[in-house]
């Protein structure tokens, strides 16, 4: 037992024998030769390990390499339909209904999940937002009036005019604040907050101290809100839906309730993709990528764009037309 106790001891004490026990070596060097083979001298330990070098950084083509060398996983393409009732969705492309087909499906699962009828129907709309030459269509914001109305909610317009008479037409209207430059103080220090701004030409140059304040809802004929017609312009703005793109290319918008019939639901929807597409030339392709409905309480659906996009082809046929339309009434020169 003396052996491997002395051992212990020795590799225990080796680094610090010589500043901790003064004169440890000479006993244990003594106790060695003694007993040589009960105590195995080891040669001393170093207190500090030399510092490790630095391995080179491999160049950017050895990595490289190394990348191709490691095997690419590929993936099979997916079935288009699944022949059993049960099968694992991730196998099969996601399947694509009908607008009228999607529709009859919410309104089943709504009967058979027992929740509210009365809930809203949403749309996701992905948008192709590429244009020519790495050029984008700049995210963007509008309002479309709906042909079926499917909430009671307005919204509070401010109309500017200087002129009594259109600010009476204004009120009989449902303008929410009536006003000319007067208001300028009063929206500055939010005193005055409403939903949507519309103006009449003539008060425009003097609600340019407005335009930082007021951004986007800054009253122009781009946006339908700058006109003579007071009455149009409180309509499309007090009843309108509001939609804008989230992110860089997504749309978020309810178009109906699920007991609307199922022609005013697509009405609904027809509009507001027609509006969405005004925004994107069809020159540049279809801007509508992809389209999913749902309801409030259900999954949602991929439609098939099929009828709901304008076709590109209908456009070029007709600028044909005319071009040859001009073509004949040319007169000939000799």
């Amino acid at each position: 037992m003396a052996a491997p106790a002395g051992r212990c001891l020795w590799r225990a004490l080796a680094p610090y024998r010589g500043w901790i026990f003064p004169g440890l070596d000479q006993r244990l060097a003594a106790a060695a030769a003694a007993a040589p083979a009960l105590v195995s001298v080891t040669p001393p330990v170093r207190p500090y390990a030399a510092a490790a070098k630095t391995a080179k950084k491999g160049s950017r083509k050895t990595k490289q390499e190394e990348t191709k060398k490691k095997k690419v996983t590929r993936r099979w393409p997916l079935m288009s339909k699944p022949v059993d009732d049960v099968y694992l969705t991730w196998y099969y492309e996601r399947p694509s209904y009908d607008v009228e087909e999607a529709l009859g499906m919410l309104k089943k699962f709504q009967e058979l999940d027992f929740t509210n009828p009365k809930q809203y129907v949403y749309i996701n709309v992905f948008l192709d937002m590429a244009l020519q030459k790495k050029k984008k269509v700049d995210p963007f914001a509008s309002i479309v009036l709906l042909p079926y109305r499917f909430t009671d909610e307005v919204n509070k317009v401010l109309v500017f005019t200087e002129d009594e008479q259109e600010a009476e037409i204004a009120r009989e209207n449902g303008a929410a604040v009536v006003g000319g430059v007067e208001l300028i103080k009063w929206i500055l220090e939010d005193e005055i907050q409403v939903d949507f701004y519309v103006a009449v030409p003539a008060i425009m140059p003097k609600l340019i101290p407005l335009r930082s304040k007021l951004k986007r809802k800054y009253p122009s004929t781009k946006k339908n809100s700058m006109g003579h017609d007071i009455p149009k312009m409180l309509k499309l703005f007090r009843e309108g839906l509001e939609y804008m793109v989230e992110g860089e290319r997504l749309i978020k918008t309810r178009i109906a309730r699920l007991d609307m019939p199922t022609e005013q639901i697509v009405a609904n929807l027809k509009t507001v993709i027609r509006d969405i597409c005004t925004f994107k030339p069809l020159t540049y392709g279809p801007f509508v990528q992809k389209l999913v409905i749902r309801s409030s309480t259900s999954e949602g659906l991929l439609l098939n764009l099929d009828g709901l996009l304008p076709q590109v082809e209908k456009v070029e046929e007709k600028n044909a037309e005319d071009d040859e339309e001009k073509h004949v009434q040319e007169p000939v020169s000799t």
